[in-house]
């Protein structure tokens, strides 16, 4: 087991992760933090360190010394109704009460009923500090391990030039190598088809044509559906792409100079209008070629003598006048042209070339103005030009990514430093303001337009890298695909013979603020979105809380289902899988798949603390204890006590003193406590379940399961009946409750006798149960769902009170029955609302439900009609019809399942006959056989181990 423990740096998982983001119903108001001027802190501090007498003396007074106190240097603490004044005093006598409340509650978080200026400054600090790192802009997010695909049809030559091809979609992308093959790929990079441009007929041997010259770029001309690929062979080859069976039809020879960059644009909304390719040399040259009826074709059909494609002598052109139109501009450049682009708004081109004279050069098709021209040293390897940000964007082998303003040659708006080798490829990115820039050393940054800051650097891991030598790169070795071509958008790098696929994600401005760009909150899935790893209630505040796997934290409120909270990338990009409140019920502990572990204020979503991780391996189980003593479990196959009652810190230390190395063999899988027996009970892998005495923070008792086929099952949950446990008769009978392949087993840790009795739980053979739930106090019905997606509530009044001497036990009675959802139920929780009990659900599905106990569906969590708790009119009922035609269709199926199991069963047993026949734990009969392996995730995926604001931090750090 990898620990951290012997790390320099413990926290370094924490300082890898992808920041997070939170989202707050706009209908909770101002911020205090928003509200609040350094004026006001002032006065606030002065308020808790002065008597009530010299407040509105120190609001007066036109001298306010910073950092002085009148009243002494004693810390004390004021309770609501002062704090009401006390605000009301600096702000104004209008604030309203439920404003002062709210900040008193967020500041007040651990609910002793008084505030202190130190526990003030830190909450305002935390908060002034998470809205200044979310004022930063983030890179858009890249695929932290991008899919890299060898082209072998290369020949060991690189890719020059890969294009993006979506008529007729799907999506595909066409790659030229630099000897002339042609691939054709999907969008998962898989090979669909390969080709070589055909050779000079002159030069046939054995009816083979090989082309023998260097391919120098290649561009999609989207309306005639081909792609033009020019070489040194001064020629240009267009291939027809437009169906499965890609083959070239034109080829186009003789041209004065070799073509050295493409360019092809065409009026999207009017395809069938002129259409325009341009094409650089390697004498600083542009050549346009304007085809005048494209949807006829490019060029005069003429009758072919050979096999193969159709061969057109370039000054042979004016045979083809009625279908193409030429043009030749020479010496733009002194040097050879490596980047041509056109801009159809100003009717303008714009080249590129290493010449220091002639760098980038702007100029109208007409030449009846003067050019645009940009110079600068060693000149431009690339440039990327966006004409509604009239930016333009320049990489060199000086190093330097340079940004221009459209009218503006003689110097760059900004000079983007860190590249160590020539920067070959560069791409405007403009839905997140962002500039891509590629270098030869397969180093990928991305900046920010507006900060000029280097958001991110990812060095692509090409196989075809070797120490100390640089790969060889194509003439254009990245392209940038976005909507409406691909959603999300994709970027495609090129080195040597290998491609790699990264996928992009939009992340804007405003992370840690209260709405997105947009002005509303990010738009809710229902069942259609992330599987849910854990569901919980949080009964102080009235509010669900919900964990995805893709590391989203969601508050709701029970009353209306409406959302108050969301955070995003709570865990980077790691999954979220348990879940757990503090004692004061004000702050949410999360753990995630890679070991870390945080506490967050539910009322605004402010990360408190991150604790310290014991191992990179999952975070299982997490319990509080009453006083704020946190217990985590997980593969670590150890108990870790962090103390978050007294953290003032951001960090938190881990408290390894339980006596728990080596007594757990597997991995911890779930834990739960038991205040009135003094107790926590934790089970692994293996099936083991051990129960540890808190006093002495030991184990006290070894309980072990059924087995199935000799071996022990994991056990999914566990559940304390805790009103059986404060009750003296009843604590000696079945008090936890424990889930191994859908067998429940009612454990007694006391006496000589534990097992009480156990049942198959599901509606169907060889499923699991994830997650129980009871009523509280009373413990009279037990809520189980199973990884079918239907729940089950059976009555318990009765059950597991007396030890079973039988060989074969009855389950109790089931009260109601349904399916929940269509995949997996990963948590299940009993709650009281309104004087009513309610059923919480959360699926693998990615939704959450609300149901009454009688099995009405009161709505989904996220859904777009609100629901009202206390008028049931409002419900998204299901009615008892349906579900009874649901009970009966699934006791059908249920009926034949049974009956094939028995035909498999010695004596005609069913699969839950057969559990409960077992009279000890000591049993080794064999349970139903399921299809378990080790902790294998329901999704399906493998569980692998402004001034104001700089003046109030200062004010505060000071």
């Amino acid at each position: 087991m990898d620990t951290l423990r012997n790390h320099k740096n413990p926290w370094v998982l924490y300082e890898m992760e992808v920041p997070h983001s939170r989202f707050c119903d706009p209908a909770c108001g101002v911020s205090p933090a928003e509200k609040l001027s350094p004026e006001h802190l002032q006065l606030l501090r002065n308020a808790f360190t002065c008597p009530k007498a010299e407040i509105q003396m120190h609001k007066n007074r036109s001298d306010r010394r910073s950092g002085r106190n009148r009243g002494g240097n004693k810390e004390r603490g004021i309770k609501f109704e002062e704090f009401r004044e006390v605000l009301r005093s600096v702000i104004g006598p209008d604030i309203e009460d439920i404003w002062v409340e709210r900040f008193f509650s967020e500041v007040d978080i651990s609910c002793t009923g008084q505030v202190k200026w130190q526990q003030l400054c830190s909450y305002l600090l935390l908060e002034y500090t998470e809205r200044e790192r979310a004022s930063i802009p983030r890179a858009a997010l890249l695929d932290s391990q991008p899919q890299i695909k060898h082209c072998s049809q290369n020949k060991r030559e690189p890719t020059v030039r890969v294009v993006a091809v979506s008529h007729p979609p799907p999506l595909r992308y066409i790659s030229v190598s630099k000897g002339g093959q042609i691939a054709v790929w999907n969008s998962s990079l898989h090979i669909l088809k390969s080709l070589g441009l055909a050779g000079d007929p002159t030069e046939e041997v054995a009816n083979t044509r090989r082309f023998r010259g260097w391919t120098t770029d290649a561009v999609y001309m989207g309306n005639v559906h081909k792609v033009a690929i020019a070489t040194d062979c001064r020629d240009l080859h267009f291939v027809n792409v437009y169906t499965a069976s890609v083959f070239e039809d034109v080829h186009l020879f003789g041209f004065r100079s070799v073509p050295t960059a493409l360019c092809y644009w065409h009026d999207v909304q009017c395809p069938e209008q002129p259409s325009l390719l341009l094409l650089g040399d390697e004498k600083g040259g542009v050549h346009l070629m304007w085809f005048l009826n494209p949807s006829k074709g490019l060029f005069k059909n003429l009758s072919k003598k050979e096999n193969g494609p159709q061969r057109i002598f370039f000054p042979d052109l004016g045979e083809h006048r009625n279908m193409v139109s030429y043009r030749h501009i020479p010496n733009i450049h002194q040097e050879p042209i490596n980047r041509v682009m056109f801009d159809p708004g100003t009717n303008v081109i714009m080249t590129s070339s290493e010449s220091d004279a002639t760098s980038v050069v702007f100029i109208n098709v007409t030449l009846k103005q003067e050019p645009y021209v940009w110079k600068f040293k060693q000149g431009a390897k690339c440039f990327d030009y966006n004409a509604s940000l009239q930016l333009m964007v320049t990489g060199g082998c000086d190093r330097v990514v340079r940004l221009w303003t459209r009218f503006v040659t003689t110097r760059p708006v900004a000079t983007l430093l860190g590249h160590l080798t020539t920067v070959l490829d560069v791409a405007i990115y403009q839905p997140v303001g962002q500039i891509f820039s590629y270098s030869r050393d397969a180093e990928l940054r991305v900046w920010d337009i507006s900060s000029h800051h280097c958001l991110k650097t990812v060095c692509l891991q090409f196989p075809c890298q070797q120490p100390g030598r640089i790969p060889e790169h194509g003439n254009f070795p990245l392209l940038l695909v976005s909507p409406p071509l691909s959603e999300p958008s994709h970027l495609v790098v090129g080195c040597k013979d290998y491609l790699a696929l990264l996928s992009l994600a939009e992340t804007r401005r405003g992370g840690g603020g209260l709405l997105t760009d947009e002005g509303r909150e990010p738009e809710p899935n229902i069942g259609s979105g992330p599987a849910l790893s854990c569901a919980l209630y949080n009964s102080a505040l009235r509010q669900v809380v919900t964990g995805h796997a893709d590391s989203s934290v969601s508050l709701w409120d029970i009353e209306s289902g409406r959302r108050r909270l969301q955070i995003l990338n709570a865990h980077g990009e790691e999954e979220l899988t348990c879940m757990a409140l503090d004692s004061s019920h004000r702050r949410l502990i999360t753990g995630a798949r890679n070991g870390t572990i945080k506490v967050w204020n539910l009322l605004n979503g402010l990360n408190l603390h991150k604790l310290e991780p014991v191992t990179n391996s999952e975070v299982t189980g997490l319990t509080c204890l009453h006083d704020n003593q946190l217990l985590a479990v997980g593969w670590s196959q150890r108990i870790a006590q962090y103390d978050i009652a007294a953290a003032k810190d951001l960090y938190v230390r881990a408290d390894m003193s339980w006596k728990s190395s080596s007594v757990h063999k597997s991995d911890i899988l779930a834990v739960c406590q038991c205040s009135a027996l003094g107790v926590v009970a934790t089970a692994s892998h293996d099936g083991e379940v051990i129960i540890w005495r808190l006093e002495t923070q030991g184990p006290v008792l070894h309980l072990h399961g059924p087995t199935q086929r000799g071996v022990v099952p994991p056990v999914d949950s566990l559940l304390f009946l805790q009103h059986r446990a404060s009750i003296r008769k009843l604590r000696n009978r079945g008090v936890l409750v424990s889930s191994q392949v859908g067998c429940l087993c009612f454990w007694s840790i006391t006496g000589q006798t534990h097992i009480y009795g156990q049942f198959y739980a599901p509606e169907q053979p060889g499923e699991r149960v994830l997650s129980l739930s009871s009523d509280q106090p009373k413990n009279t019905i037990l809520v189980s769902g199973d990884t079918t997606g239907w729940l089950q509530i059976w009555d318990i009044c009765h059950f597991a009170l007396d030890i079973q001497h039988e060989p074969v036990c009855e389950r109790p009675p089931l009260l109601q029955c349904w399916k929940a959802h269509e995949r997996a139920l990963v948590s299940v929780e009993v709650l009281e609302v309104a004087d009513r009990l309610f059923v919480l659900t959360a699926s693998a599905d990615g939704s959450a439900g609300l149901w009454t106990v009688d099995g009405d569906h009161v709505g989904s969590f996220g859904q777009e009609v609100m629901w009202n708790i206390t008028e049931p009119a409002t419900y998204q009922r299901k009615t008892r019809k349906n579900l009874t035609e649901d009970k009966e269709e699934g006791n059908e199926s249920d009926e034949m399942g049974l009956s094939k199991v028995k035909s498999q069963v010695p004596g005609g047993q069913t699969s839950q006959e057969k559990c409960c026949s077992e009279g000890d734990a000591s049993s080794t009969e064999d349970l139903p056989t399921i299809p378990w392996v080790r902790y294998q995730s329901l999704t399906g995926s493998k569980r692998l181990s402004s001034q104001h604001l700089e003046e109030k931090v200062s004010f505060l750090s000071v």
